[in-house]
């Protein structure tokens, strides 16, 4: 991955992924030492590395400590788009985009947009495409990207049938049609 290259903690890479992938996620120490089953103190030193450089806020929420990532820190859109970039969720977008056109939304699902690098990149799109034209180009980017792209084509209607159950499991719009 672009990142291990980059950036040599394996925490720090997780973090990053889990916080700017989506970043209205909001966790906690304990949860994301579970999570990436490291020490406590591990994933403490990288949080504090983090927060002392603005990338990550963190809040008090009761007795513990929440943190979040800093959508105000002027280089979020760039961390944002490196961590896109090193998983690859940009190529699958320009392609579906640039090579069959006629999306109306898409939107990543699941794992990744839960902020956990499982190597499957869950997405929706939503719009009337050629889905056989859409399977050769998403074959293509999962060979660019070494990763699995799993999707739905949904039109309209039941995208606002599901749309409930895609916020609740986790839900980033990766594109949408101005």
């Amino acid at each position: 991955m672009l990142l291990e290259g980059l950036i040599t903690s394996k925490t720090r890479n997780k973090l990053l992924l889990k916080f700017f992938i989506n970043p209205d996620t909001i966790s906690y120490l304990r949860q994301l030492s579970d999570e990436f089953n490291e020490s406590t103190n591990s994933v403490r030193l990288e949080l504090n590395s983090l927060t002392n450089a603005k990338i990550l806020v963190k809040e008090k929420a009761g007795n513990t400590i929440a943190y979040r990532a800093n959508q105000e820190h002027p280089f979020f859109k760039d961390i944002q788009n490196i961590i896109f970039k090193s998983i690859g969720i940009d190529k699958v977008i320009s392609s579906i985009i640039e090579n069959i056109g006629g999306p109306e939304l898409i939107i990543l699902t699941g794992d990744y947009a839960n902020g956990i690098d499982s190597g499957i990149i869950d997405i929706v799109v939503v719009g009337n495409l050629d889905k056989t034209k859409f399977e050769k180009y998403v074959n293509s980017a999962e060979k660019l990207i070494n990763r699995k792209v799993r999707y739905l084509i949904i039109d309209k209607e039941d995208f606002a049938k599901l749309k409930d159950k895609f916020k609740k499991d986790g839900m980033l719009i990766l594109w949408e049609q101005d």
